[in-house]
């Protein structure tokens, strides 16, 4: 794994993604709706492809080349009805298809662990989205990995934990959490794997 794409890396978690990357020394492409959110100490170390994730051919050229794709889609603050995440992730499962790229780290949500019932009610048209995007990517049949983080909080890096199929526990933190989705390209073990993670407490 020595090229990668990085959709959504300017929020919170994409950031901490983009700088893990660029660390690790990989080649790291960002995908981006506004440059001016890149900042100006990683500009220089990545490429830029300015697009929007739901334009097919913004996605594709981005994707093209790859050897791996990390997807931490996102709405900001917004939680209004959208389907910005799902069409992104149908737009980028078609170029990975396209471009015979087969790995890609999907960040998600807890809420997906919860039956619809128990998902807050201020969280449900979000979530709806998140689950129409977890789908996509199962149905995929690339070699996806699911990442779905409790509360994302904003505390230092440290020693954290993994479990399939169930939430891991009540946060993680954005550092761990954006390593963990550039770091999971290339472990063959979480392939197709749905995955709690969160800081031990």
């Amino acid at each position: 794994m020595n090229k990668i794409v990085i959709f959504g890396c300017t929020g919170t978690t994409g950031l901490c993604a983009l700088s893990h990357a660029v660390e690790k020394g990989l080649k790291v492409t960002a995908f981006v709706r506004d440059i001016s959110k890149v900042p100006s100490k990683i500009k220089d170390a990545v490429q830029i492809v300015v697009g929007d994730v739901t334009n097919q051919e913004d996605v594709s050229k981005a994707v093209s080349g790859q050897d791996g794709v990390v997807v931490i889609l996102g709405t900001r603050n917004n939680l209004e009805a959208t389907t910005v995440l799902s069409e992104g992730m149908k737009n980028i499962v078609a170029a990975m298809k396209e471009h015979k790229v087969e790995v890609t780290s999907v960040c998600l949500s807890a809420f997906l662990f919860y039956p619809p019932e128990k998902v807050p009610a201020i969280f449900k048209h979000l979530n709806a989205d998140h689950e129409r995007q977890f789908e996509i990517t199962k149905q995929s049949g690339l070699k996806w990995i699911a990442v779905l983080p409790p509360h994302i909080a904003d505390s230092p890096s440290s020693k954290y934990v993994t479990k399939y199929d169930e939430s891991a526990g009540r946060a993680i933190s954005k550092y761990d959490l954006g390593a963990f989705l550039v770091e999971s390209l290339s472990q063959p073990e979480h392939y197709q794997k749905v995955i709690g993670i969160a800081n031990s407490s």
